[in-house]
């Protein structure tokens, strides 16, 4: 098998091209005027801070690994990294041919702020995956139709069958999220969601499914970084949309509909999983690892997947806001 070549580092000058027209023009309007959440919350972009310019300010490259208090000064070797994630991802294949085997339905939620690396993670999990029996969700955002069924219609439809995996790219929690801070939703439909997400997951676990709900989080300057290097990145430019540009200045509600969003919908029979995911390289093994460690399979090698890294990945105190620490126990 040859090395695993994940692109995670940055864009060389010479690689770097300017933002489409559009997308230009939407975020200086925003860094000109401000937003709504700006005079609400206080917190604007940083003083300097421009996507167009192709120099990131040396405050915000200096603060972005340790931001949102992050453990770790240092991403993870490369050498180290490609070495866990080989062994991982041979227990993948093992894994899956367990699953074909035996029947079992697998689903994996990722989700996270914008920018927070969860197709990454995605990518890590499925590259060497039969895609006949792993398949990835992302969905666009919904037709006319889809807004006139039931809100879990659509998302219902990609659930997987015996055998297989399904890994979502954004899932239902778009209401709690992305939905409810750009009003997307009304207050009446955001409710209901926080209702019926926790009766919709009991559902599934108990018919059978191995349900797995990782939230990748990303401190503030992290943010702002990465979202830089995709501004900057011609080969990149693609994955900053208008709604993506307009989360820059709604970090602190963005802070709010997750807190929200966990005091509702961690329940103990759908627990999320919280990864701290500045570093992308952990991000990707501690999610490989934890969907391997909760399932026993043929041939499983512990000492090949390893133990988690606690200061990375976890469902206690820790890792949630003081308002949903307790909401689990």
């Amino acid at each position: 098998m040859g090395k695993n070549k994940h692109k995670d580092k940055k864009p060389e000058a010479s690689d770097v091209g300017p933002m489409p027209d559009d997308a230009a023009t939407s975020i200086s309007a925003r860094e000109e005027h401000g937003s709504d959440d700006d005079a609400a919350s206080g917190r604007g972009l940083p003083k300097g801070f421009s996507l167009e310019d192709p120099k990131l300010p040396k405050e915000i490259e200096d603060a972005a690994m340790r931001s949102g208090g992050y453990p770790y000064d240092k991403r993870l070797k490369r050498e180290e990294y490609e070495k866990q994630l080989l062994s991982l991802q041979i227990e993948l294949m093992k894994l899956q041919r367990y699953n074909l085997k035996v029947g079992n339905r697998i689903l994996c939620l990722y989700e996270g702020r914008d920018g927070s690396g969860k197709g990454s993670c995605i990518k890590a999990f499925n590259e060497h995956m039969n895609p006949r029996n792993t398949h990835t969700v992302a969905l666009s955002k919904p037709t006319g139709t889809e807004r006139g069924q039931l809100y879990f219609q659509r998302y219902a439809v990609h659930l997987p069958t015996a055998g297989e995996v399904v890994l979502f790219d954004r899932s239902w929690y778009n209401r709690a999220g992305v939905e409810r801070v750009m009003g997307f939703c009304t207050e009446d439909q955001l409710a209901v969601f926080l209702r019926e997400a926790p009766e919709f997951e009991g559902l599934l676990v108990r018919d059978g499914i191995k349900l797995f709900k990782f939230y990748l989080t990303i401190g503030r300057e992290m943010q702002l970084l990465r979202f830089h290097e995709r501004a900057q990145d011609p080969l990149k430019q693609w994955k900053l949309s208008p709604v993506d540009l307009a989360s820059l200045s709604r970090y602190d509600a963005y802070t709010h509909a997750e807190i929200e969003m966990f005091r509702f919908t961690h329940t103990a029979i759908a627990p999320w999983t919280v990864v701290r995911a500045n570093d992308q390289r952990r991000a990707r093994l501690e999610t490989i690892r934890h969907v391997l460690l909760s399932i026993d399979y043929d041939g499983r090698d512990l000492d090949a997947i390893g133990t988690h890294d606690p200061k990375i990945i976890g469902s206690g105190p820790d890792f949630f806001h003081p308002q949903v620490a307790s909401k689990a126990s």
